[in-house]
């Protein structure tokens, strides 16, 4: 479904006075494929590289080099028309609920959003919008209820599953979850984690989860990469990776990985 090859990304260095800094590196030929149905598991610590990797699958940065396949389409290569249908069915479910929620919408309105930015695709009116948004609050555990609230009035589990009734609304086939559980509490964590397994299995999603928490990972991931100063250092089903890792690095995560359970 995914498919990176040999993606690359320097940004040039910042300038210093008449002199400019060294180009930072941020991806180094990354290569990874993403199949159909799967839950790919991205780990690394702060300034990996997992953002950048992020921004560039989005199209939110283009590439240095190297290609971004989505279905079997080049993504580099879209129109911006293309690029803004195909966006539908790429989604994402961010890090902090609090931040990505806008606190000035209800629910209602942020559940709906990519409704109306997508209507060309989705192509409904406004009262099934809102049978929509009724039908996504009720699969995330939520309900009509619900609605016309604002996000203050609810805890931060609750908070992501909006972000995630949101991120279906357009009935995506690709989820990108970045850091989705990392700023909830343990048991919430493990709530969100178990919704995700239900939504998976029930519409046959397919996720890209990037972390840097390996419990967690090995708790959702078919397969897991490991990137590593933006290079892939290691890639394999979660039982190679987790049982028998081959790469120092790897080693090392797995070392310091606390014994957690879900």
């Amino acid at each position: 479904m995914l498919q990176l090859e040999g993606v690359s990304k320097v940004y040039p260095g910042n300038r210093r006075g008449w002199s400019r800094a060294a180009p930072v590196e941020a991806l180094r030929e990354v290569s990874l494929t993403v199949q159909k149905g799967e839950s790919f598991g991205l780990v690394g610590e702060s300034g990996s590289g997992k953002t950048t990797l992020t921004r560039c699958i989005l199209q939110l940065e283009a590439p240095t080099q190297g290609r971004i396949l989505f279905e079997g389409e080049d993504l580099g290569r879209l129109t911006a028309s293309a690029l803004r249908q195909l966006r539908a069915r790429i989604q994402i479910v961010f890090q902090d609920p609090q931040a990505s929620l806008n606190p000035r919408m209800s629910v209602h309105d942020i559940v709906t959003e990519p409704l109306v930015v997508h209507r060309r695709v989705m192509g409904l009116d406004a009262r099934a919008r809102t049978e929509r948004a009724v039908e996504l609050l009720l699969l995330v555990g939520l309900g009509p209820q619900h609605l016309h609230r604002f996000p203050h009035e609810f805890s931060g589990g609750q908070r992501q599953r909006i972000g995630i009734a949101r991120a279906l609304t357009t009935q995506p086939s690709l989820l990108l979850l970045d850091e989705p559980t990392s700023a909830l509490d343990m048991s919430v964590q493990a709530q969100v984690l178990n919704l995700l397994t239900d939504l998976q299995a029930r519409l046959g999603l397919t996720y890209l989860f990037i972390s840097h928490d390996l419990a967690v990972i090995r708790y959702l991931c078919d397969r897991v990469a490991l990137i590593h100063q933006g290079r892939i250092v290691e890639q394999g089903t979660r039982d190679q990776i987790f049982d028998a890792p081959q790469n120092d690095y790897t080693r090392q995560l797995l070392a310091a990985m606390p014994e957690v359970r879900f």
